[in-house]
């Protein structure tokens, strides 16, 4: 929000909405949901084009699909960002405008070593 007062614009923004309600990912919970879009869209107006989630792994998609279109549908959000390489025609069926098929395009990513630095946690350096 400083970054995007500072420049005078906003760029389209959509909103996560955790729709397996996971604790390890982000996004409004279901049960918040509308309070959060209604929030988010008083806030940044008509940069609020769309919803976005990811499903949780190992489970049946559609229900979480089916929940995020309805979810923009309501709110009149005409992006709605879901489904991915091993879901995405399911995604699709269900009203998706936008998948992310990164796997499909350049295959796996290496499993990740987790004593390994991330750019949010780098313990090489102080503080």
């Amino acid at each position: 929000a400083r970054a995007a007062d500072r420049a005078g614009r906003l760029p389209d923004l959509l909103l996560q909405i955790n729709t397996g309600s996971e604790p390890q990912k982000a996004g409004a919970l279901p049960e918040e949901a509308d309070a959060f879009i209604t929030l988010c869209r008083t806030r940044f107006g008509a940069s609020v084009r769309g919803l976005m989630c990811i499903p949780p792994e190992g489970t049946d998609p559609m229900p979480h699909f089916t929940l995020l279109a309805d979810m923009a549908r309501a709110h009149g959000l005409p992006v709605v960002s879901m489904g991915m390489s091993g879901d995405f025609e399911q995604a699709i069926a269900a009203g998706a405008t936008h998948v992310r098929v990164g796997s499909a395009i350049f295959g796996a990513r290496p499993a990740a070593d987790p004593a390994a630095p991330t750019p949010l946690r780098d313990e090489s350096r102080p503080g």
